[in-house]
């Protein structure tokens, strides 16, 4: 039977409950990271807490959890159940709006994981643009809260037009990034990336790939991006934790390059699955 980690225990998935008041659940008022297992071990498992700490100070979710506490919940669910290679989520929430003491919800769950087709990584994958424009003035964006309902619709939106992705531009016409992924593009052998500041959600695969590219001598950037910019790369690829790189060779009717994924991309998606397992 499927383990969760529930409030300071691990319990039976079945036998989980959180309160009915709880201000995740009513109003999204959470945070949340997924996370990977490869042989038995969390990917940048301290990258994941030190973004959910960061977060919750800046957003006051009140918690007594230290990054040892956390990082014990999440190997202690993975090893119940009996997990080498798994998704994880941890998701930790104000807890319930009742009462005058904080009673925060801390759920982590752990999956088999399931990767996305070898496919993608082969031949490249489609991405649409989004109508949907990233307000920077919102104070939750930059941050990974479990009110993500826009994001899930409009990546329903873009799968039922057979795309892997869709990409978000700022009120200002900036580029931003994708529902769940970071955007980077590849120009006259540069790597280039938004500004975290634009504002995107810092992602930690983001964080790997630029230090990747900085160990093996890529040039990077991290900058602000029209869509000219985008359409006129030579690469483009999106990254978050569970995709690690994966290539894009088609914006909609409009093709990257020759429409196969790039030496840049290759290269850095073959560096990504080493890190990860070691």
């Amino acid at each position: 039977m499927t383990k969760v980690y529930l409030n300071d225990k691990i319990v039976n998935a079945d036998d989980a409950n959180i309160s009915t008041a709880d201000s995740g659940f009513l109003y999204g008022m959470g945070l949340f990271e997924t996370m990977r297992a490869d042989n038995g071990n969390v990917f940048a498992i301290d990258d994941h807490i030190d973004r959910l700490l960061k977060s919750a100070r800046v957003l006051a979710i009140a918690h007594s959890y230290d990054r040892d506490a956390l990082a014990s919940a999440i190997n202690q669910t993975v090893i119940a159940n009996e997990l080498t290679e798994a998704r994880i989520r941890l998701t930790l929430t104000n807890g319930p709006m009742t009462g005058d003491q904080p009673k925060p919800t801390l759920l982590v769950t752990a999956t088999e994981f399931t990767p996305y087709p070898p496919e993608f990584y082969e031949k490249g994958v489609t991405v649409i643009l989004s109508d949907i424009r990233q307000n920077i003035t919102d104070p939750t964006y930059g941050h990974k809260t479990t009110n993500f309902f826009a994001r899930l619709v409009d990546l329903g939106n873009a799968h039922k037009k057979q795309a892997a992705e869709s990409l978000w531009f700022t009120t200002d016409n900036r580029l931003a990034e994708g529902c769940v992924s970071n955007v980077f593009l590849v120009k006259d052998s540069t790597l280039y990336t938004p500004k975290a500041d634009t504002p995107v959600l810092p992602g930690i695969a983001r964080k790997h790939v630029l230090k990747i590219a900085s160990d093996k001598n890529i040039k990077a950037e991290e900058k602000d991006l029209t869509i000219d910019d985008l359409l006129n790369a030579d690469e483009v690829f999106i990254t978050n934790t569970i995709m690690t790189v994966l290539p894009v060779i088609q914006i909609e009717s409009h093709t990257i390059a020759d429409g196969k994924p790039g030496k840049i991309t290759k290269k850095l998606l073959d560096q990504f699955k080493e890190t990860i397992n070691n």
